[in-house]
């Protein structure tokens, strides 16, 4: 997408009730594109929808098998973002089910192959973008998360992939994977993260976060997600960094 506004586009946001994915939700409904915010609770989206009265919204869980044809039925994305997935675990492996080890791959990977298969398929049309939000996890490993760190690793791959199948195929549909470099506190997931390693090493969150030097918000992620979605990286990457010191090409 080659356009300098999202005004009038249609972009589709899969974990959009919280976090990451909310932050991007607001920032598209700001731009004046055309909404859907598709998320397993439903009330969040209630929430969400009486903060932003055009969005529409959509409750399903997104790593069903229909999920892709149902979102892309309600609204056919210009950007699709791929956000969200399972709250991990926070236990070293020896201590986890293989349930609990497998939980971001039945969740954030699985979402990620059904809609990304789904866009190639269809196909989405030329000049569509295709954001995964994945982790830095996933570039250094979280020995306490089962297996979160090579689901993200998984979405970075599958962006690469899906884009070389794109160019093999002449569909002109971009995309990206976008990673935040450090756990943010102020979310859930980041909460949980936290939580989990400061039990880990037996000190107080508080230290922990105290020990955390140069991690973006979910705002930064937000803003970069659009940043993404409107072509502006340099070097037009696959793999996405995003820090406190911007944007940066990783592939």
């Amino acid at each position: 997408m080659s356009e300098s506004t999202l005004e009038k586009k249609s972009v589709v946001v899969l974990g959009a009730s919280r976090g990451v994915g909310r932050e991007i939700v607001r920032r598209a409904d700001a731009a004046n594109a055309r909404v859907l915010a598709v998320a397993r609770g439903r009330e969040g989206l209630e929430q969400l929808a009486r903060e932003l009265p055009s969005l529409r919204t959509l409750a399903i869980d997104a790593s069903s098998e229909q999920a892709p044809r149902r979102v892309f039925e309600a609204l056919r994305p210009d950007v699709l973002v791929i956000c969200g997935g399972a709250t991990p675990p926070t236990a070293p492996l020896q201590e986890l089910s293989w349930s609990e080890f497998t939980a971001n791959w039945e969740s954030d990977v699985r979402m990620s192959f059904l809609f990304c298969s789904h866009a190639l398929r269809a196909p989405l049309t030329p000049g569509s973008v295709i954001i995964l939000v994945s982790s830095g996890a996933g570039l250094g490993g979280s020995p306490i998360s089962g297996g979160y760190a090579g689901a993200k690793r998984m979405q970075m791959f599958m962006a690469s992939y899906c884009q070389k199948e794109s160019t093999r195929l002449g569909l002109g549909i971009r995309f990206n994977a976008l990673v935040p470099m450090r756990i943010m506190p102020e979310t859930e997931l980041g909460r949980v993260a936290v939580e989990g390693y400061a039990r880990y090493l037996e000190i107080a969150p508080e230290e922990f976060i105290q020990g955390m030097r140069d991690r973006q918000s979910a705002g930064d992620v937000a803003d970069a997600a659009i940043q993404v979605a409107l072509g502006g990286v340099a070097g037009n990457g696959t793999i996405v960094g995003v820090s406190t010191q911007g944007l940066s090409n990783l592939s």
